[in-house]
Order: structure tokens, then C-alpha cells, then sequence
């Protein structure tokens, strides 16, 4: 099933969906495991699993730190790949990955999304690749029904908007604010007039995320966008309480 119908099945039963952002192998493929059980026990509607990069620079300090400790302690591409297809067998929502282009040019563009189709993951977030430059990308991405998510930001006019979503598939992934991850994102009227033009742009389901944090930034979105996106907040609290605090805080956000 497409990644975006399965997401509007979703939004059937939901004001708003969540989804969640790992760092593939930080601490451990161990915690992220539990983790992952915990996130979809406690209703997480879809996950992005980022494979770790030397320089992730959409990514603020939490999550920098995550892929640099991931990579010390040996995370490899394949690694992630095997991870990614025991969690898709193993629940029963869409998963994502979220990288830069380097690891996917690296791998092989053909041979990455044959792997990652093979693995049940149902779209890719690759923030550094413009889709003037991802021609064979977006062309695999169609061959292999993987969705490629594109990306708007504050800073986006509505022409350039509209030139994105014409490349995207599944759903649009709306930067809250300018800057990097991680920093509370304030809902305020600004962000409520960005994404009246996102909706404008797209008929696409509109999820954001940089900053979203609590219960009350995800009510703040309800009737703005479809999906709220958590990142950094489950990275610090599993650091700072262990794993077992995820499933309380994610049944607490909505």
C-alpha cells in the first residue's frame, strides 16, 4: 500500500498522527528496539529511522551527537537495512528512512532502494537532495514505490512549494521554523500562516516537525496538519530516563 493512503486510512480515526525519529544504533540496536515497541504500543502511526552520517546538517546538537556516537560504535549501512526489515516485519505501520544523499550515493542508488524496497520501508527523507538534482532518484523512487519526501521551509516561496510537491510523494515534511533541529518550535501566528500556504501548495498530508516537543505544540497543529513529528524530545528523554520513559510520554501527546 502507498505510503500517503495508508497514512489518510490513519487520519480516518485521528484528529492528528505522530510520527517518531530514531537515530539507527544510538545508544544501541537494543534500546532502539524497545524503543520502537514502545513508540508503536503507545499509537505512533509512522516511524523515520535516520542511518547515521558524519555531517547531518539539518540535525541539531541532540541529534548530531546521536550519529556521531552511532558511528563510534560501528553502525553500519547494512546494519541499519537488516534492523529496518526486522521492524517492518514486526509492526504494523509505515516506516521510513531518513539519511543524507551521501550514504545512499555511496551505497548505489539502485542497489539502496532495491534493498530498502526489499526491506518494507515505505519512503526516504534526504533533506540535501533537491529534486533538480535527484532526477534518477525520484525516477527509483516511482520504479520501487518508495515514497520520496520533500521538504518546505519557512524560507520557501509558494512557487518553489508547488515545484516540490509536484516531485513529492507520500506526504510534504514542513520545517516549523529556520534553523536545525531541536529547539521548541513556538505555534504561533506566523507558523499558522506558513502552513495556510503549505496547504495551499499540496494536497499532500502536511506533517511538521523541528521543535515540536508536548502535548500542547501537538493540539496546536490539530486542524493545521495531519501529522506531528517528535525527534529530539524522545532522543534526550531516553538519555536522560532510559527507554521505558518513551511509552508514557508518547501517550501523553495526544
Amino acid at each position: 500500500m502507498q505510503l500517503e493512503q495508508q497514512l489518510r486510512d490513519r487520519l480516518e480515526s485521528k484528529d492528528i498522527l505522530l510520527m517518531t525519529h530514531i537515530v539507527l544504533g544510538y545508544p544501541s540496536f537494543d534500546t532502539n528496539r524497545e524503543v520502537i515497541r514502545q513508540m508503536v504500543e503507545n499509537g505512533v502511526d509512522c516511524i523515520e529511522m535516520q542511518i547515521p552520517f558524519s555531517e547531518p546538517m539539518a540535525d541539531g546538537p541532540v541529534i548530531v551527537r546521536a550519529n556521531q556516537e552511532a558511528i563510534q560504535n560501528g553502525t553500519k549501512v547494512a546494519d541499519c537495512l537488516a534492523f529496518a526489515a526486522e521492524m517492518t516485519a514486526s509492526h504494523d505501520i509505515p516506516f521510513l528512512f531518513m539519511t543524507y544523499y551521501n550514504i545512499i550515493f555511496k551505497y548505489g542508488e539502485k542497489a539502496f532502494f532495491e534493498k530498502a524496497h526489499a526491506c518494507g520501508i515505505k519512503g526516504f527523507i534526504v533533506p540535501d537532495l533537491p529534486p533538480e538534482e535527484g532526477e534518477s532518484f525520484l525516477q527509483l523512487a516511482a520504479e520501487y514505490e518508495i515514497a520520496p519526501i520533500l521538504i518546505f521551509a519557512p524560507t520557501s516561496t509558494d512557487e518553489r512549494m508547488r515545484v516540490l510537491a509536484s516531485h513529492a510523494r507520500g506526504f510534504i515534511y514542513c520545517v516549523a521554523r529556520r534553523g536545525v533541529t531541536g529547539t521548541k518550535s513556538v505555534i504561533g501566528q506566523d507558523v499558522l500562516e506558513y502552513l495556510k500556504r503549505c496547504r495551499e501548495a499540496t494536497s499532500l498530508p502536511l506533517a511538521v516537525g523541528f521543535g515540536i516537543q508536548d502535548r500542547d505544540d501537538v493540539s496546536a497543529l490539530i486542524g493545521k496538519a495531519d501529522m506531528a513529528v517528535i525527534g529530539s524530545q524522545t532522543i534526550r528523554l531516553v538519555d536522560e530516563k532510559g527507554a521505558g520513559a518513551v511509552g508514557p510520554f508518547i501517550a501523553g501527546l495526544r
